[in-house]
């Protein structure tokens, strides 16, 4: 019967996991996910404008706006009088810009999202201008194209609210800081 012997990468592996755990703890390290709880209240409420260079985009925006805030913030979205948070997005259209051709057809492009977020919560009032970049490829196919813009645009979405609530959780984890001083 052979005995299974710990190979030099998985002790090299299992070293590196125990000093960045205790490096994360040491730090009194907390999620952005932990900190954006902190600062929000379970219920919010969310605002989306839209453009009105894109009206077509509208519904399709404030719905997916209200699924990635209430999947991000585990939270309740609530009428503007019962919520604790408030969340005004405005969304100010997506542009695509061609970036490869072949035979006289685009056939790669990168599409540019541009919001605006103001956020009122207990700790008082955020604002933050975002524009976000997606790449991506372009099939032959009129059907294919139209799917890729509504996704391109959701991926800028999702972007936009990542780094935006990235750069909550930041300002939030300065505050906190400069409290415990």
């Amino acid at each position: 019967m052979s005995q299974n012997k710990p190979t030099l990468f998985t002790l090299h592996s299992s070293l590196f996991t125990l000093v960045a755990l205790l490096l994360l703890t040491a730090c009194a390290y907390q999620p952005s996910s932990h900190v954006i709880r902190n600062l929000f209240s379970d219920s919010v409420y969310v605002q989306v404008e839209v453009d009105r260079a894109e009206p077509e985009n509208a519904p399709f925006v404030k719905d997916e706006m209200n699924r990635i805030v209430y999947t991000r913030f585990k939270g309740h979205i609530v009428p503007k009088d019962q919520a604790e948070s408030q969340i005004y997005i405005t969304y100010s259209g997506t542009y695509f810009r061609p970036l490869s051709y072949q035979n006289g057809y685009v056939t790669r492009y990168r599409a540019y999202t541009r919001m605006r977020f103001r956020m009122l919560t207990k700790e008082g009032e955020i604002h933050k201008n975002i524009n976000t970049i997606y790449e991506s490829d372009i099939k032959d196919s009129a059907l294919t194209s139209s799917a890729l813009r509504i996704e391109a645009i959701r991926k800028g979405l999702e972007k936009g609210m990542d780094e935006f609530l990235a750069y909550v959780s930041a300002r939030a984890a300065q505050q906190k800081k400069a409290q415990n001083k």
